[in-house]
């Protein structure tokens, strides 16, 4: 596929990408280059090739999914500046 001034004017504007006039032709001909890679990609065959995440193998160091002492609730409000019955107070921001 071909892409001509008018094509990437239109890739543009649904971009919200500003493309100055002048570029335009520039900027078709490296449009072009990027769907020749992607065809190249296209050719090679990946069937029996399991999907990755990252080119190195690795894993995530788990932790225990255990419940932590919560009830700190003193602690959580020790620099509030105002509150009430436990909770922050913070001002009105809604008329």
């Amino acid at each position: 596929m071909a892409f001509d001034k008018a094509t990437v004017a239109r890739v543009a504007r649904l971009a919200r990408l500003e493309v100055p006039d002048d570029q335009l032709q520039a900027v078709a001909g490296q449009l072009d280059g990027i769907l020749q890679f992607v065809e190249q990609l296209n050719a090679i065959d990946t069937k029996g090739v399991e999907p990755m995440t990252s080119v190195v193998e690795a894993t995530q160091r788990m932790r225990p999914d255990a419940v932590t002492d919560g009830d700190i609730q003193d602690k959580v409000l020790a620099n509030a500046p105002e509150r009430f019955e436990g909770y922050f107070v913070v001002p009105k921001v809604i008329e």
